[in-house]
């Protein structure tokens, strides 16, 4: 049997334990340039976007692979650098809101060359734009055999030559040949291409079917409306006269067409009343007896008022009977799910007996990513910057302080966590008393809605702020898209600036995995 007919080739996505094939692929095909690649980029590019990292494998290995992300090309435009669109290895920059296919990488083992496996990927990739709507593909692409004329032409007379054919590059011949066109040099685009002297030429391939975007029924909005409860402490007679309370303040903000609306930690806490006799902390755990009956009412809310409702924070008893201090993500589709805090004050462990919860989530709505953070847990910086890094633009932050220096804790913290994360952050706390409660009696809130801190936003970085000790809302617009242009553009770039080389952020538990 002859080499040929001992072939078994199939196109398929890439998978992360195939980082050491695809290394020595990488490193076989670049010799001497060096490849930016390590195992937990690979990995990252592979979780963010797997449809995107395709192989063709044969008799079960991968001998060629193409890697791609989607980006919105209006936040890099026609002059950028390779690791500009790699997010230097990060691959943040993949925007699965974006419009154009940006393919980072084709190479085939040199055993397979003549194959015609090259045609192949980028045929699997046309398909890929096209099913996905993009405009196109965009890429980078090499010009190797520049090196040899470059003491004689500018890389634009090269590339002009090779476009009419009168010379023949490697690499930008065959990219011409797949239906893409020369949109305009790349100067410096991968100085450690020494053959293209550092030089790439951005190409394009449009896709005749792209059909213009409108926003669909339950896609990701860029503008969200935003509606933040300064709740009123106060004696309910019931559950039920709690309730109402709760439902007058969602169809009140629900009438302003907002598109969530955020609650404060602890706000059933008026119903601890109801068990007087017992001690804090066995009030606590009665007051949770109500938490089940609340989300199945806000839940049903959701749907009604057609917002997202997250629940402040209430006391909830898990099957062990451990209590929890948790709040609920009540979406409008019916669905809902729950973050606990994770940070337990001495006090709360003193007088209530709570116990910190153990998973941090970034969760997905119709607004895009959002992240939420109790009270206290603000206060620790590494867990926004986690959900950052999950894409949260959103931070929400019920919490309860009893004076000024409390609140100020919370706020200026929020203030931090919204500039160092780039992203917007809201808090929401409740006013006035409760006589006759032991460990809650009074409360401080001036609710807000933070900003990160560039030109794009509010001077002072604060897109809106209730007056103190009073009960009201605050409704303010947030332009989500504003976030994505900050991350990419701004006068400085927290995420892209950390240096990663030097230190890095990891969660153990099973949850989250930036």
């Amino acid at each position: 049997m002859n080499k040929e007919t001992q072939h078994k080739l199939a196109t398929r996505h890439l998978r992360a334990d195939e980082y050491d094939i695809l290394r020595d692929i990488n490193d076989r095909v670049y010799q001497g340039v060096g490849t930016p690649w390590a195992g937990e980029e690979i990995t990252a590019l592979i979780r963010r976007f797997p449809e995107g990292q395709i192989c063709i494998e044969d008799n079960g290995v991968p001998v060629a692979i193409a890697l791609s992300l989607i980006i919105d090309f209006s936040l890099f435009g026609s002059q950028h650098t390779f690791h500009q669109i790699i997010g230097d290895g990060t691959f943040r920059t993949h925007d699965p809101e974006g419009d154009y296919l940006y393919g980072i990488e084709i190479f085939i083992d040199p055993e397979y060359q003549g194959m015609r496996l090259g045609r192949r990927l980028y045929d699997v990739r046309k398909e890929l734009a096209e099913n996905l709507n993009l405009k196109g593909i965009l890429l980078g692409g090499r010009i190797p055999g520049y090196y040899e004329h470059a003491s004689q032409m500018s890389p634009q007379q090269y590339i002009l030559k090779v476009k009419n054919q009168e010379l023949h590059d490697p690499v930008l011949t065959f990219q011409l040949s797949n239906d893409f066109h020369v949109r305009n040099l790349l100067p410096s685009y991968w100085p450690k291409d020494h053959h293209s002297r550092g030089h790439a030429v951005l190409l394009e391939w449009i896709n005749i079917y792209y059909e213009k975007k409108t926003r669909l029924i339950g896609g990701a909005k860029s503008v969200a409306r935003l509606g933040v409860v300064q709740w009123q402490m106060r004696r309910f007679g019931s559950f039920d006269d709690f309730m109402q309370q709760v439902e007058f303040f969602v169809d009140t903000v629900s009438d302003y067409q907002a598109d969530i609306i955020l609650f404060p930690e602890l706000f059933n806490a008026p119903l601890i009343h109801t068990h007087g006799d017992s001690n804090p902390a066995e009030a606590m755990r009665m007051l949770a007896g109500y938490t089940e009956d609340m989300r199945m009412a806000m839940v049903e809310m959701a749907l009604t008022y057609n917002i997202n409702i997250v629940t402040g924070s209430v006391p909830s008893l898990d099957e062990s009977g451990t209590l929890r201090n948790v709040s609920y993500l009540c979406r409008r589709d019916g669905t809902w799910d729950s973050q606990a805090k994770l940070h337990i004050t001495p006090d709360e462990d003193a007088h209530w007996g709570f116990t910190g919860g153990n998973d941090l989530k970034v969760f997905d709505t119709d607004i895009g990513k959002i992240g939420i953070l109790i009270c206290y847990d603000v206060e620790f910086p590494e867990l926004p910057r986690l959900q950052a890094l999950e894409g949260m633009k959103l931070l929400l932050v019920p919490f309860w302080t009893d004076t000024k220096t409390g609140y100020l804790r919370v706020r200026r913290c929020a203030q931090a966590r919204a500039i160092e994360n780039e992203c917007y952050v809201a808090i929401s706390g409740s006013v006035g008393n409760i006589p006759k409660v032991e460990t809650m009696g009074i409360q401080y809130s001036q609710a807000a809605v933070f900003t990160p801190s560039d030109f794009s936003f509010p001077h002072d970085a604060i897109a809106a702020e209730a007056t103190p000790g009073i009960e009201t809302t605050l409704v303010t617009d947030l332009d989500l898209d504003l976030i994505k242009e900050l991350r990419a553009l701004g006068s400085v770039r927290n995420a892209q600036s950390r240096r990663t080389d030097l230190y890095k952020l990891g969660w153990i538990g099973k949850n989250l995995d930036p």
